[in-house]
């Protein structure tokens, strides 16, 4: 609550500088920055940031937020040879000396450290009026808690498998123009129709055997093979 008032107090919200050189906080740092309008220094801390003017990265905060006193030692340094005030979340091994307000909490874990900035921001929104009952903070808090590079990456990789695999609108085929692909209507020959067959549909079929067949159709030439009979065959041998 103290570290919350501080923060609004502070009418520019340019003049915060939020840091964190633990790699578990640098995500939670940014959402923070982009929240709540402060800014970010997500890394590697530049020796002279706060304190040489010819750098050009040279800043001159008001207000300096850190995540582990321990780890980001140089700027508490640093910012104690300009009068800078700082907070800083403390675990039970993490050095007091050189920090203003410090709150106590689990500064190791990268979901203790994404929940505290995002309780952090939330109540500063609140203190500010940005936040009320009446318009809650629809952000959730697994927005500030670290990702690794493999796990954003699967997830990258299911969420486009999912898209593919996705239901999609029957295909329908296209419907032919008039005229186009349409097969030639040819006129109907019912002579052409007939098939010429021993008698007629109504008789009743040939019955005695192969020798009771009906004689061929006038005017139809047998093939060779039909008159011919192979060597050593007797149809009309009992067997």
């Amino acid at each position: 609550m103290m570290a919350a008032r501080v923060i609004v107090a502070i009418e520019n919200p340019n003049d915060i500088i939020v840091q964190s050189a633990r790699p578990y906080g640098q995500r939670a740092v940014l959402k923070f920055a982009q929240y709540t309008g402060a800014r970010t220094i997500a890394g590697r801390h530049t020796p002279g940031t706060f304190t040489n003017q010819t750098q050009n990265k040279f800043e001159e905060p008001r207000l300096l937020i850190l995540t582990d006193p321990r780890t980001d030692h140089q700027p508490i340094k640093e910012s104690s040879y300009v009068n800078i005030p700082t907070i800083a979340f403390c675990d039970t091994d993490s050095p007091l000396s050189l920090v203003d307000i410090a709150i106590p909490a689990n500064n190791k874990g990268k979901h203790s450290i994404g929940v505290l900035y995002y309780l952090l921001t939330r109540m500063v929104l609140q203190m500010r009026g940005t936040v009320s009952p009446a318009n809650p903070w629809d952000v959730m808090v697994d927005m500030f808690f670290y990702r690794e590079p493999e796990e954003a990456k699967e997830q990258e990789e299911a969420e486009a498998g999912a898209t593919d695999f996705a239901p999609t609108e029957p295909m329908i085929a296209p419907v032919a123009a008039e005229g186009w692909m349409e097969q030639p209507q040819m006129p109907f020959d019912p002579a052409a129709a007939r098939v010429p067959v021993a008698g007629q549909w109504g008789e009743a079929p040939a019955m005695g055997g192969f020798e009771a067949a009906a004689a061929p159709v006038p005017g139809v030439p047998m093939p060779e093979y039909a008159t011919q009979a192979a060597p050593g065959m007797d149809f009309g041998q009992q067997y």
